[in-house]
Parts: structure tokens; sequence; C-alpha cells
């Protein structure tokens, strides 16, 4: 590639997945710290993480789907193309991939140690919640596709695509926070 083209690989260190295991393990080794040293407050301070990083993979899950509008109308090898596809997978890789595993990781803890895993509403939400991810996993295996430009979808699809998240989420917050049954 010449010296304009935009980089898709490595670049000066460590690869996003790597940068993401690490925040990963900063987040492990604090939050076993706090509970070290707060363990009396420290349901709050996961519940805390948990929204943060909800917030996080929502933020990630609503994007990704609105970059592949226009990434589906770029043309192949373009340079337009070639910056969708860095931008997708450092999306992925360095926040919502990570977000999704703190989401998961606490909000298991959060529902085994404040609810007992019981409740209508708590199974309902879980329910969403893994249709949530496998909306995710079909998002990463499209980024893939577009890497590889191999997407054959329409930009209409992807903006039929993009309001699945923001169904789920209405729908689970409304389960959690108000609790119907």
């Amino acid at each position: 590639m010449t010296g304009n083209a935009p980089q898709t690989g490595r670049r000066n260190g460590s690869s996003p997945a790597v940068r993401a295991l690490v925040g990963l393990a900063i987040v492990a080794a604090l939050t076993a710290a706090l509970f070290l040293a707060v363990p009396g407050d420290f349901y709050m301070w996961a519940k805390a993480i948990h929204v943060i990083a909800v917030i996080a993979w929502m933020a990630g899950m609503l994007y990704l789907p609105r970059l592949f509008v226009y990434h589906a109308d770029a043309p192949a090898g373009s340079q337009q193309s070639e910056t969708f596809k860095v931008m997708e997978r450092r999306l992925l890789r360095a926040i919502i991939n990570p977000a999704m595993t703190v989401t998961w990781v606490f909000g298991l803890w959060l529902a085994w140690q404040g609810f007992g895993f019981q409740g209508g509403w708590l199974h309902a939400k879980i329910a969403l919640v893994l249709a949530m991810s496998g909306v995710h996993g079909y998002l990463s295996a499209s980024v893939r596709r577009f890497a590889e430009d191999r997407n054959e979808k329409p930009a209409r699809h992807w903006r039929i695509v993009n309001e699945v998240p923001t169904v789920l989420m209405i729908a689970i917050v409304i389960l959690v926070v108000v609790k119907p049954f």
C-alpha cells in the first residue's frame, strides 16, 4: 500500500485485542482490590461497574451497525472502505467485546448475590441479554465479512439491524426498573 493508505494491521506496539485484554485484567485487579477494601459496599460498586459496562456495550452496539450502513455503500478496496474496516475492528475489539464481558460477569454476580437467580423479571432480562449477545455475535461476524469485502447486505438491512439493540435495551431497562413480574 502507498503511504497515504490507512493501516489495517498492528501499529507501533500491541493490537487493540491485547489492549482490551490488558484493560480487562486491570478491571479484574481493581475489582478484587475494591472487594477486599470495602466488602460491605461491594454490591453497590459491582452494580455501578455493571451499569458503566452496559452503557459502553450499548454505545458500541448502537454505533457499529451505523458504521455498516455507510460501509455498505463504500466501494470495496476504496480508502473509505479501508477506514471503515479499521473503525469497525477497533470498536469491536477495544470497546464492545470487553464491555460485554464485564457486563456479563458483573450481571451474573449481581443476579446471584442480589436475587439468587429468582424472579420472572430476572429470567426475562437474562433471556433478552442472551438475545443481545446473539446480536453481538451477528455484528462480530459481520465485521469479519466487511473486513474480507464479503458483505452482501444493503445499507437498508443495516438500518433495520441498527434498531434491534435499541428495542432490546428498552425492554431490558423496563424489566430492571419496573420488575413487572
